[in-house]
């Protein structure tokens, strides 16, 4: 006594996986060969042009796409916001059953979270640093 997949509407499984697949497989092609394209064309239109944009949102996206200007600075202020806010709000859940954790945890879990993220600013400050050298340089 077995199941009967034909109720369930799955009785040809094989060729429906064949045929997604195949279908997958061109897509992917595709988009390899419109990702090239466009590749090249943002980096003549974009990245490579020497000139000063007019437009500020041109300019924007030129600083962008040739990392003049980078994200991480922000995004990792605001994940350290989080993180220690987290660790503060979820160190109370440990104040019932030990007060020495619950202090443990707020003070060493905001310090450990407060050395990781200033040691990932010294490395993007250096990048900052060695960039305006390298530009005052040439």
């Amino acid at each position: 006594m077995g199941l009967d997949y034909s109720s369930y509407g799955m009785n040809n499984l094989g060729s429906s996986y064949g045929e997604m697949t195949g279908f997958a497989g061109v897509w992917m092609l595709v988009a390899l060969i419109l990702s090239l394209i466009g590749c090249f064309f943002v980096y003549f239109a974009f990245v490579k042009k020497d000139k000063k944009e007019e437009n500020k949102t041109l300019a924007w996206l030129k600083d962008f796409l040739r990392f003049d200007k980078m994200l991480i600075e922000p995004i990792m202020k605001i994940a350290y916001i989080f993180v220690a806010l987290f660790i503060t709000l979820s160190s109370f859940a440990l104040i019932s059953s030990s007060f020495l954790g619950f202090l443990m945890y707020l003070v060493f879990g905001n310090l450990i979270a407060r050395v990781i993220y200033e040691a990932s600013m010294i490395i993007i400050m250096l990048w900052k640093n060695t960039t305006e050298i390298n530009r005052k340089i040439k």
